[in-house]
């Protein structure tokens, strides 16, 4: 027991000596801040789910090098992210603008639950119909008529009239 301890305490020591001190991603923070500010509205192109500020995909990791270039550059807010939407789409936006253009995103899903709902009722609709057709009584033909007329004592054109009287 006590082996295993002492080799588990060596285990941590080396491997915190070989630990590195984190490094800066900018040297001002104030840069940093705005990076994270612009990052956080733009989607990574690999993971398609995180913002760009929050991936460790090695994409995501060139296109914040690129925006803390051009904030060093001088551009704005505006002007970076209309460069970022001019290389790479309104795609890149999490909140993508409403244009004819993305139209189809912004109403898209509107459109398949009406589209979802609509074939549902025609879907009952239809289903009902087939029910309550089902359930209308049929036609006896003769030889079941001469059958019930001999289970009930009586003549089968009795049993006629009474069906067709129903």
């Amino acid at each position: 027991m006590k082996h295993l301890f002492l080799m588990l305490l060596v285990a941590i020591f080396a491997a915190s000596a070989q630990a590195k001190e984190a490094v800066p991603m900018a040297e001002d923070p104030v840069i940093e801040a705005r990076l994270v500010r612009i990052s956080d509205d733009l989607r990574c192109l690999v993971c398609q789910n995180e913002s760009l500020s929050g991936s460790h995909a090695d994409l995501a990791k060139d296109l914040r090098r690129e925006i803390r270039g051009l904030i060093k550059a001088g551009k704005t807010d505006a002007e970076i992210l209309d460069f970022m939407v001019a290389r790479y789409g309104d795609f890149v936006l999490y909140r993508p603008p409403v244009k004819p253009t993305t139209w189809l995103l912004w109403g898209g899903p509107f459109v398949l639950l009406i589209g979802a709902v609509v074939g549902l009722l025609n879907f009952v609709r239809r289903r009902t119909k087939a029910s309550v057709a089902s359930a209308k009584p049929a036609e006896l033909s003769d030889a079941e008529r001469q059958r019930a007329a001999n289970l009930l004592g009586t003549t089968s054109s009795s049993i006629s009239q009474k069906d067709t009287q129903s």
